[in-house]
């Protein structure tokens, strides 16, 4: 029902407990569930932790990206899903896992998308961000408003899709840095799909690959290049499909069916 995608880059030390939390918030959801970990060419310890992993109600699968970036990770964990919904979350659990059960329910009642955001006025931030990082990040959302502009943020590092409508924006996906999430976020939202943003419990973790000084500029260069992308396939990318698809029976033992864009 759910498979979601954790990409790790040497995160050898944190993943056991990410797994322990993460696993359990799922188990807790009442539906089959896995959690797909995709090794981003680690040269530490990184698959042997995945690989040890106790069996349990929510399996944990380790798949191999060899091509560094955090974007190319997530695209083949999300390519190799067969689960009806399919997202991502951060190796580090910034995000706290306890609004997954929100997501699905958005989910199964017809959203394309759903994304967890900062900038949501219900959002329980904990930030502990240099003011170097706090000014780039205010100027980086102005970039990206030439993008997206049905979601206020998008770097948070929790979202969830129609396993349908995210193989249509990752499937082409040619950004693989930290601005990954706008070029996703930009086709889905030009393919005229339903993006839901809710609120999340966010804290700023230490051990952060992203530096400001590093990537920052690299970032903007990014956005700059997605907007240019996209405009060039505006005109070939085709709306989401709406139709009825047949769902689990009622109390009743009527046929049921919902309008989704399956």
């Amino acid at each position: 029902m759910l498979d979601v995608v954790v990409p790790a880059f040497n995160e050898a030390e944190r993943l056991p407990a990410t797994l322990l939390l993460l696993r359990a918030a799922l188990a807790n959801l009442g539906v089959p569930c896995r959690v797909t970990v995709v090794d981003n060419a680690s040269t530490d310890g990184t698959a042997e932790v995945v690989s040890t992993v106790l069996p349990g109600t929510v399996p944990v699968r380790l798949l191999w990206c060899g091509e560094r970036g955090k974007g190319f990770a997530v695209r083949i964990g999300v390519l190799a899903s067969d689960a009806r919904y399919v997202g991502f979350c951060d190796a580090d659990l910034a995000t706290a896992p306890d609004n997954l059960g929100q997501v699905l329910s958005l989910l199964v009642e017809g959203a394309d998308a759903v994304v967890g955001s900062r900038a949501h006025p219900e959002s329980v931030v904990e930030e502990r961000h240099s003011l170097l990082r706090r000014w780039g990040a205010v100027a980086f959302r102005s970039a990206v408003r030439q993008v997206v502009r049905g979601v206020g943020e998008t770097q948070c590092g929790f979202k969830f899709f129609r396993n349908d409508v995210a193989r249509r924006a990752f499937a082409p996906l040619r950004c693989g840095g930290f601005a990954f999430d706008v070029e996703v976020l930009g086709r889905v939202e030009r393919a005229g799909a339903r993006l839901v943003e809710i609120p999340v419990n966010w804290v700023d973790v230490p051990g952060s690959r992203f530096s400001p000084v590093r990537h920052g500029w690299q970032s903007f260069v990014d956005v700059a290049k997605i907007r240019w992308r996209l405009r060039r396939t505006d005109a070939a990318i085709l709306p989401v499909p709406v139709v009825a698809i047949p769902v689990a029976p009622d109390v009743t033992s009527g046929a049921a069916t919902v309008g989704l864009r399956p």
